[in-house]
């Protein structure tokens, strides 16, 4: 008896009441569910505003009037602090409550920086970067052991590419403490060769042809002094110190064509090179 009326309760009382679960559905769809589809579409447009914007910032820094290192370091922190005060505005619309969230932001701060402490002098060393421009973007450095022209500047490290294209990421902390060699801050460099000769060859026909070879190229400047002199009087060679000026966008294509030139010249008029040889005498006894 007990158990039919267990069995009669049972099937006039369901389990699940889909229709009150129904009804919740629809109530939460048509409250918070419209809620995170207006979010995300604001979300959505917001970031579209912000790259638009944080790249029509890096576009000013084309321009010959502004300076490309501090238009693209704007971009990148318009475009981080944009999307973060977004993303925190849409927490709150949402109904999230903010303070707690603020709190454990804090928390995270506290724990990130002691974990992170070296983080804290790259970002200073970003900003004394900033300040005291020892190279900007662009700009062709030597640096912490590599040598790259300077692709972006950021907070927290510098971004260099190789003359062979590799990318480099240089912390900003040892970076602004370190020896820094810019060789774009110049318009005009020198280029400084050396070359040896025999003491039987003709040294003033040497000092000559690298003379005339530096007047004929075309890149190198005509109003400075080019120097040809002996620096040396080596074990097996005098050493010559050869010296010219020209802009500093044509440094490589001088050097490179000179040394060609040099050796071509030498061989032509038989002017020795000499190098390091050992000649071994063998005793019969």
């Amino acid at each position: 008896m007990l158990f039919k009326m267990f069995l009669t309760e049972t099937a006039e009382q369901p389990i699940v009441d889909w229709h009150a679960l129904l009804d919740k559905l629809v109530e939460w769809t048509t409250s918070v569910g419209v809620k995170i589809i207006i979010a995300l579409i604001i979300m959505f447009i917001s970031f579209k505003i912000i790259n638009w914007l944080t790249r029509k910032i890096e576009k000013l820094g084309e321009k010959p009037n502004h300076d490309k290192t501090i238009m693209r370091t704007l971009a990148y922190l318009a475009r981080l602090g944009g999307k973060c005060v977004v993303a925190i505005c849409l927490i709150g619309y949402l109904g999230i409550d903010t303070s707690a969230l603020t709190a454990l932001i804090a928390s995270l701060g506290v724990c990130i920086g002691l974990a992170v402490n070296g983080a804290v002098s790259n970002i200073a060393g970003g900003v004394l970067i900033l300040v005291t421009r020892p190279f900007k973007v662009d700009d062709f450095i030597e640096a912490q052991g590599y040598s790259g022209t300077v692709q972006d500047i950021h907070l927290t490290n510098t971004k260099l590419i190789t003359g062979d294209n590799k990318v480099v990421y240089i912390p900003n902390g040892p970076l602004s403490s370190g020896n820094i060699v810019n060789y774009s801050e110049k318009d005009q460099r020198r280029v400084d060769l050396n070359f040896s000769i025999g003491y039987q060859s003709d040294y003033a026909k040497a000092r000559q042809l690298i003379t005339d070879i530096f007047t004929a190229h075309e890149l190198v400047l005509k109003d400075k002094d080019i120097t040809v002199r002996a620096s040396e009087h080596g074990d097996s060679a005098i050493n010559l110190i050869a010296r010219a000026w020209v802009n500093s966008g044509d440094y490589w294509t001088v050097y490179f064509d000179v040394l060609d030139a040099v050796k071509e010249a030498f061989d032509r008029e038989g002017i020795e090179m000499p190098y390091n040889q050992l000649d071994v005498h063998i005793r019969n006894d």
